[in-house]
């Protein structure tokens, strides 16, 4: 179901904030040769881009990282907190970096973006990532987020990096053939020793061992079909209990919910 507000017709509306010319007269270029897409504003930095988006509340915000003024993680923590305050409808953040750009995708995230891409990505892959986020869903740029996961732990907002390098691997995530006894086994596993704050702890004990094995399966990249066919669950089932992980994580998408499974632990090496 899409998370867009039922009272919006008409195409998808998409702000573009990149303080390169060129790339924003691309992504446009791209995005309007699609009929349910349309671009309706586009700035240069931080600061005019949070204008844009007060100002037309669009549906996709593509945010550059690095920009004059304001960057793109700032700006997308004022965006979203306008929208927890109620100020203006919250927008689908999707961040666009390059290959040196990981650790500021990082804290995009916990920003809370719907998700990150490269800027090369393919033109049909960002537009699937546009509508993707529309739909609730959340969008990483793989070959990004296997880098990031081999090398280290999601950091806390501030923190320039682990004091714990390689103790993620996105090759070493949870598997199994069978009924999910590995799954069971490292959801059930003790959020000491996480980097997770008290509040967030309380959060994710509050999920059941169902739940707490579909956020295992979630952070490790699978889609809700695969989920439920790893589960033996249909697909409504699955897609209720990650309703209800959200819900009780109070974590806007996806995204958050792996960034806090990583962070508990439940996720990584050995497990």
């Amino acid at each position: 179901m899409s998370d867009r507000d039922e009272t919006r017709a008409g195409p998808l509306c998409v702000v573009l904030v990149d303080d390169q010319a060129l790339v924003r007269a691309g992504f446009a270029m791209v995005i309007d040769s699609q009929p349910d897409l349309t671009v309706v504003g586009q700035a240069g930095d931080g600061v005019a881009g949070l204008d844009i988006v007060t100002r037309d509340e669009p549906d996709v915000v593509l945010m550059d990282i690095r920009m004059p003024r304001v960057d793109g993680i700032e700006a997308t923590q004022r965006i979203l907190a306008l929208a927890d305050a109620g100020t203006i409808r919250a927008p689908k953040i999707i961040v666009l970096t390059t290959f040196d750009d990981d650790e500021y995708a990082l804290r995009a995230l916990r920003a809370g973006a719907a998700g990150f891409l490269l800027k090369d990505t393919l033109p049909e892959v960002l537009l699937d990532s546009i509508r993707t986020v529309v739909d609730g869903g959340a969008v990483i740029a793989p070959t990004t987020t296997k880098r990031l996961l081999d090398t280290r732990l999601l950091p806390h907002p501030g923190e320039e990096g682990s004091s714990h390098p390689g103790e993620i691997s996105a090759g070493e995530a949870p598997a199994t053939s069978g009924a999910g006894a590995d799954f069971e086994a490292s959801a059930s596993a003790e959020v000491g020793g996480s980097r997770l704050s008290e509040v967030e702890a309380r959060r994710l004990e509050s999920l059941t061992p169902r739940e707490r094995e579909v956020l295992v399966l979630i952070a490790t990249g699978l889609s809700n079909t695969e989920i439920g066919e790893r589960l033996f669950l249909a697909q409504p089932t699955v897609k209720t209990h990650v309703g209800r992980i959200l819900m009780k994580l109070e974590a806007r998408d996806r995204v958050q919910a792996v960034v806090l499974a990583y962070e508990a632990g439940l996720v990584g090496h050995g497990r």
